[in-house]
């Protein structure tokens, strides 16, 4: 009776052992195809490719105003697609049903230039079957004008100064200076050129563009991914901001900061919190506007210094193109200065200040055409 007893329970006891190692295994009694976890591939249904794309090829160029075709074909290795979504710069724009392998994007929706991303879902059964995503680039639909100069007035300015950032403001200059141990917010008188006020940045710190917001003058550094709020009747440091790029250019539109990072990219900014609301990628009809650095805004336009010329590239802010270069060539004979850069506005008395890194001039000037 005894050993029938012992005999029960060590059947017991082998029974559990093994169900436990079952269910340890995390196995229950059907292996799983490969990937089954992502919804994406089983043993009845395996993974094939619906749609392949045939246009727009990637990188094509185009303008602004011209539209997009998306040119699909089927897979002929698997069931034709659901339904096809298309997305233009990480939009939704268009729905396609059984059978539709074309869409036109039209020109409404191509309004900015900039690289620009395609990206098309194809669906089978409810589920994405095949996703494919390539880039065009759009440029601008117009010739940029050129436009020269005539010099209106000329006025002292500090050979000390490496121009970084220059904004004009109820009679006054401000400058921002760069260089490792020379950077430095300056308040200018404009008629004499004097320095009336200084604040001197941490040696370690490279200072770039400067702008004013809200009676707060927001300077930024080159690399170090760091900037400053000031009160502008004071000089007081408010607080600090911090962003991902490298600092450039800075001018103020409207209720928004906008940046540059020495390439062709333009950043929108929040100005309390300096988070990038948007950005905008410049290009004129040919290619893009590289090398962007101070800015300003004038008459509804972004300027903007290039970097290692003597140009200024007038910027449609909504669009991205360049409306015309301003060819400065010329303006500062003097052979131990550095490249052009810092431009100011007096919107009130309609006049436009530019100067360069290390010029002992500042010139009010005129364009022409």
């Amino acid at each position: 009776m005894k050993d029938n007893y012992f005999k029960y329970l060590f059947s017991l006891f082998v029974l559990l052992i093994v169900t436990w190692i079952i269910s340890c295994s995390g196995r229950s009694g059907k292996v799983p195809a490969e990937n089954d976890t992502q919804g994406n591939k089983t043993e009845d249904e395996p993974v094939v490719s619906l749609i392949t794309m045939t246009a727009p090829a990637e990188n094509s160029e185009f303008k602004l105003g011209e539209e997009v075709k998306v040119i699909l074909a089927r897979d002929n290795r698997g069931e034709p697609p659901d339904s096809i979504l298309i997305f233009y710069d990480g939009r939704a724009v268009a729905s396609l049903g059984p059978g539709v392998l074309e869409h036109l994007i039209t020109p409404s929706l191509i309004n900015r230039t900039g690289r620009k991303s395609i990206k098309v879902s194809a669906y089978r059964n409810g589920k994405v079957r095949t996703t494919i995503a390539r880039f065009i680039v759009i440029m601008s639909d117009v010739i940029p004008a050129r436009n020269g100069y005539r010099v209106i007035h000329t006025y002292p300015h500090e050979r000390d100064a490496f121009t970084q950032g220059l904004f004009y403001d109820n009679g006054t200059l401000y400058e921002g200076t760069g260089q490792e141990t020379g950077s430095s917010l300056r308040e200018v008188e404009l008629e004499t050129g004097r320095v009336i006020r200084q604040l001197n940045l941490d040696p370690s710190l490279f200072g770039e563009g400067i702008t004013l917001y809200n009676d707060r003058i927001y300077q930024v550094t080159w690399t170090s991914r760091v900037g400053f709020v000031y009160d502008k009747a004071t000089f007081r440091q408010i607080y600090k901001i911090y962003y991902q790029s490298q600092g450039w250019g800075l001018t103020t539109l409207k209720d928004q900061i906008v940046m540059s990072d020495g390439s062709n990219v333009l950043y929108f900014l929040e100005p309390e919190m300096f988070t990038v609301i948007s950005r905008l990628e410049v290009y004129d009809n040919e290619k893009k506007a590289d090398q962007l650095n101070e800015l300003e805004y004038i008459n509804g336009e972004i300027w903007a210094n290039i970097w290692m010329s003597d140009l200024i590239a007038r910027i449609d802010p909504e669009s991205g193109k360049v409306l015309a270069y301003i060819d400065l060539k010329g303006l500062m004979k003097d052979r131990d200065t550095d490249v052009l850069n810092g431009i100011a506005y007096d919107k009130e008395g309609n006049r436009i200040f530019v100067t360069g890194k290390n010029w002992p001039k500042l010139f009010e000037i005129k364009l022409t055409e």
